[in-house]
């Protein structure tokens, strides 16, 4: 089903504003990077939140038209197909100084479907429903096709989160229900109000798409207005409740199996990865891990080792 043109709209708005210089040198750097096939480079996540880099590593995709295109590697564009995305680590320079960047690459095939209804981890759709900027002057149908992909995303988060509410409930209950289920599905080293944070920064943004959305829902959703605030009812029967349930229950070891050999594919891919994993841990957790020199030489078993250890000590959920 096509998203609603109005959604489009609101999806399409954070790639119309300006970006900070220091990102925009992150998707020339990029672009330059896998210039034999890429398509262009999606901007997410905290530093475009901030509007700066200087705090923790800039998140983008980029997105390539087929994993052999991209690389020289026949292993890598293997392991990027089996088990999508390849995570990596650049750093950029710019202003004397350098951006560290975290990102991944994903062919436009695997992101269309990963946003879909049918893909049934919410990996890509949590990702790409939060607002997301396309960079690089990509052609009108290409241009077409990422943005009603972010649309299907909104689209998707939102309907899988549906069916778990109450009777009564805000757009911002919605979006903070829909990302505990979705945390909780992956290792997530952030804390359970994670999600208070991702909504102060652009609330406006998610109260839009849930109403479009959701005004153009089926019977089952109800808008009215109460003390100036628009509330939703979902009207869900119980087996279709049951069903969403125990969806969320497979997702959840599905999505921790799955977070454990993305880690370990990454301890080959992304340079410098065992350090910012430990940062970001800290930074989110409090824990503090320091690493040896011999266990730097092993990621695979080190990494094993620290992330039992840590998730004893409740540095992830």
């Amino acid at each position: 089903m096509m998203p609603p043109s109005r959604l489009l709209d609101l999806v399409s708005q954070p790639s119309e504003r300006a970006i900070p210089d220091g990102m925009v040198a992150v998707g020339r750097a990029l672009l330059k990077e896998y210039e034999a096939g890429a398509l262009g480079v999606l901007l997410y996540g905290s530093c475009l939140r901030a509007k700066s880099d200087q705090d923790s590593l800039v998140d983008c995709y980029v997105l390539v038209e087929n994993y052999s295109l991209a690389y020289h590697s026949m292993w890598l564009a293997v392991t990027n197909w089996i088990l999508p995305p390849n995570v990596f680590y650049l750093n950029v320079p710019f202003s004397n100084r350098h951006i560290r960047v975290k990102y991944a690459v994903l062919s436009l095939s695997d992101f269309e479907r990963g946003v879909s209804p049918r893909w049934f981890h919410s990996y890509f759709w949590a990702r790409f429903a939060q607002p997301t900027v396309l960079f690089m002057p990509v052609a009108p149908e290409l241009k077409c096709r990422v943005f009603q992909g972010l649309a299907q995303a909104v689209c998707t988060f939102l309907e899988k989160s549906l069916p778990g509410m109450e009777s009564s409930f805000t757009a911002e209950e919605l979006w903070q229900k829909g990302w505990r289920l979705t945390y909780g599905a992956e290792f997530r080293s952030e804390s359970a109000e994670r999600g208070k944070t991702l909504w102060a920064f652009d609330r406006e943004y998610y109260e839009q798409v849930t109403q479009v959305v959701l005004g153009n829902h089926s019977s089952a959703v109800r808008l009215h207005e109460e003390e100036g605030k628009i509330r939703y009812s979902a009207h869900y029967s119980k087996s279709i409740r049951l069903v969403n349930q125990m969806g969320w229950m497979i997702r959840t070891v599905q999505g921790k199996i799955l977070s454990m050999l993305r880690l370990m594919k990454a301890a080959f891919t992304f340079q410098g990865g065992a350090d910012y994993l430990i940062w970001k841990i800290e930074r989110h957790s409090g824990v503090k891990v320091e690493l040896t020199p011999t266990q730097r030489r092993h990621p695979i078993i080190t990494g094993l080792v620290i992330f039992w250890r840590l998730y004893r000590q409740g540095a992830f959920r």
